[in-house]
């Protein structure tokens, strides 16, 4: 008997546990790689993880099995950049919200991950339309280093972290110059001494050339700055310091290049300055992130093997750092060589992530505009999936159905990149997540009331 997916999901008695395995058969499978959809393909999850997705896959004995005839199947989007987690609604500059520490003395040492809320009603919402994981970085507010930022996934559970303190999120541009007291030049000195006072630190670690990314003999505050006590007696520092010590701390994992520097800019003055760094401090493990006018040099960035995270659909000048900006962007850069990711930086990223899948739709549409340049439909699925995965790191763990990857799979009703397409399954490592949103709990509320039961103002 062959049964929808909807019917096979009310009929399970419970969520599937990772250690389940699960036949998804029927569908349109896209692996997220970049490579085109597969006609009648099989994705096959085990102990939560991919443990085989195409067109001649077998379904191992005693699978559940998930019939996705006419519905696609993909990976979970994972969410270039954001602030999901960290704040549930803006209420003006009072609002409730852990993206930033305006008042605090902290800038580097923050690390977000202990402020992200896994209840919150965004991550709901956005797990609905099947994102699945989400890069998360603080906002800047008193220094041009916000913090560390983390990857987490969107499980209806009370564990979101997927990896803490993956990189330091640092201000350039129009916001960089902002926090360090006017203007640009000072962003980039400010930039200089934070490195140089965290080379004070670098005593304390062994040479990158003989040990393995996180490993080495770090005190604790070094390795984790919010977890220390104190200095030891041999920390010292000289006496014109504009860092805290926690701050300088964290900053030396990114020295070494244990952590990833991920850069906000978005002029190409801006982008170049960014690129330098990399020949001035070649331990350093840069990611871009905007670049609205990337596409001006995109083959510099190339050339400096730089990824970027960007912004999609920035098309208007919105501002004197954007005035080149164009929908063309990503497939200019693209076309280049640069390794391009798709985030929302500064575009709702605390609530819309959802909106990606939209923006790769418009990259493909562009490749019908004439004069326009976009990308091919998997390379597109791909920036939204596998790309930002790999631009920090984690291409082996998340992103893709490639085997051995984490199962974060969603079945859609259609085409993901069309708007019209809903999840109408969605599985995080392995774990059928609700689908369930504060606002559809409000509609399954009020939508058969009686009129009786209305306010008076709704009877009449």
């Amino acid at each position: 008997m062959i049964r929808s997916v909807v019917a096979a999901l009310l009929l399970a008695s419970a969520a599937p546990s990772a250690a389940q395995t699960i036949a998804i058969t029927g569908g349109t499978v896209a692996l997220g790689d970049g490579s085109d959809p597969i006609a009648n393909g099989t994705v096959v999850i085990r102990n939560g993880r991919i443990i085989a997705a195409g067109d001649r896959v077998s379904v191992p004995a005693g699978a559940q099995v998930i019939d996705a005839q006419g519905k696609w199947v993909t990976p979970g989007i994972v969410a270039g950049f954001s602030r999901i987690g960290l704040s549930e609604i803006e209420l003006g500059d009072d609002g409730v919200t852990d993206d930033k520490a305006n008042g605090g003395p902290f800038g580097a040492a923050i690390d977000v991950a202990p402020a992200v809320n896994p209840a919150s009603s965004t991550i709901a919402v956005n797990r609905a339309d099947g994102v699945t994981r989400a890069v998360v970085a603080p906002n800047a507010a008193k220094s041009i280093f916000a913090g560390q930022g983390a990857v987490i996934d969107l499980g209806a559970d009370m564990e979101p972290i997927t990896r803490a303190r993956l990189f330091q999120f640092v201000e350039f541009g129009e916001t960089g110059a902002s926090t360090a007291g006017g203007s640009r030049a000072s962003a980039y000195v400010l930039f200089r001494n934070a490195l140089k006072e965290a080379s004070e630190l670098r005593r304390y670690a062994p040479s990158i050339s003989s040990t393995r990314a996180g490993e080495g003999r770090l005190p604790p505050e070094v390795r984790n700055p919010n977890e220390s006590r104190e200095y030891g007696p041999d920390a010292r520092r000289s006496e014109d310091v504009m860092l805290t010590r926690f701050d300088a701390a964290a900053l030396v994992p990114v020295l070494q290049g244990r952590q990833y520097l991920v850069i906000h800019a978005e002029r190409a003055r801006d982008i170049l300055n960014v690129v330098g760094l990399k020949r001035a401090y070649p331990s350093l493990k840069l990611v871009l992130v905007g670049a609205s006018e990337g596409w001006l040099v995109a083959d510099k960035i190339a050339a400096s093997r730089i990824p970027v995270i960007a912004s999609a659909v920035n098309d208007l000048p919105a501002s004197f750092e954007q005035l080149a900006a164009t929908q063309s962007n990503v497939g200019r850069m693209r076309d280049a060589g640069v390794h391009v990711a798709i985030g929302m930086i500064d575009d709702n990223d605390t609530r819309y992530l959802f909106n990606e899948r939209q923006y790769a739709g418009n990259l493909v549409a562009l490749t019908n505009v004439p004069g326009a340049t976009g990308v091919r439909w998997g390379e597109a699925l791909a920036m939204i999936t596998s790309r930002p995965a790999e631009v920090l790191g984690l291409g082996r763990e998340i992103g893709s159905l490639a085997p051995g990857r984490r199962a974060d799979v969603v079945i859609w009703s259609g085409d993901p990149l069309q708007v019209t397409s809903n999840a109408e399954a969605v599985f995080i490592d392995g774990v059928q997540q609700p689908l369930d949103t504060r606002q559809t709990k409000l509609r399954e509320r009020y939508k058969d009331l009686s009129r009786d039961v209305l306010p008076e103002a709704y009877q009449r």
